[in-house]
């Protein structure tokens, strides 16, 4: 895993940058905004990375701050959020107030992000919310999902009706899905994956 690439900063485009790390050029994909936060080419750079291998190969996205690191680890953990969306979610808006919006279930603050859209955003809130607490100035605390009054079953299907589902088609996922001792956030996942699969005919 590379943490971080320091060298000089060699080359600026449009979406990506290459870093000089003795005599090695690393291309690390990086938002607009974080272009505009960079120093001037020639200059040194740190530039903290995550690391994705998929069957294209490898790819390194770059931030300017830890925390961003953080938060784009986290948002890529929902599914069906990928590198792109994470990163335009981070060029949208602070770490400051991604938090916080999830915290608060702010679903429009985060689909103001370019390629967010309502449903994407509120399976963002769905699936991370239980996973945050405030600390501080807003750092992200990963903690258990706390104890709900409701069974993980009703919370699946308030959660899935919370989307725009239908009580009926919500139900019946959560009910084909649903095994015992599942958490709600499993079940909402596999109900969301049943969901978009299309019935045969």
């Amino acid at each position: 895993m590379i943490a971080y690439v320091k060298g000089t900063l060699a080359f600026v485009h449009e979406s990506s940058v290459v870093v000089d790390v003795g005599g090695a050029g690393y291309l690390v994909n990086v938002a607009p905004t974080t272009i505009a936060r960079m120093p001037a080419r020639g200059t040194d750079v740190q530039i903290f990375t995550y690391l994705q291998s998929n069957d294209a190969g490898q790819s390194l996205h770059g931030f300017l701050t830890q925390e961003e690191v953080r938060i784009f680890t986290l948002l890529i953990s929902v599914s069906g959020i990928g590198p792109k969306v994470a990163s335009a979610i981070l060029g949208a808006m602070s770490p400051q107030q991604i938090i916080p919006a999830i915290v608060a279930e702010d679903a429009a603050a985060l689909s103001k992000a370019p390629g967010v859209g309502k449903k994407t955003a509120q399976r963002i809130v769905l699936e991370l919310k239980d996973k945050i607490k405030s600390e501080g100035e807003g750092a992200p605390v990963f903690s258990p999902a706390p104890q709900g009054q409701l069974s993980p079953k009703q919370d699946a299907t308030d959660a899935l009706l919370a989307l725009g589902y239908g009580r009926t088609e919500a139900v019946s996922a959560v009910l084909e899905v649903a095994d015992e001792d599942m958490s709600a956030n499993t079940i909402i996942k596999l109900a969301l994956k049943k969901l978009a699969t299309p019935n045969p005919r």
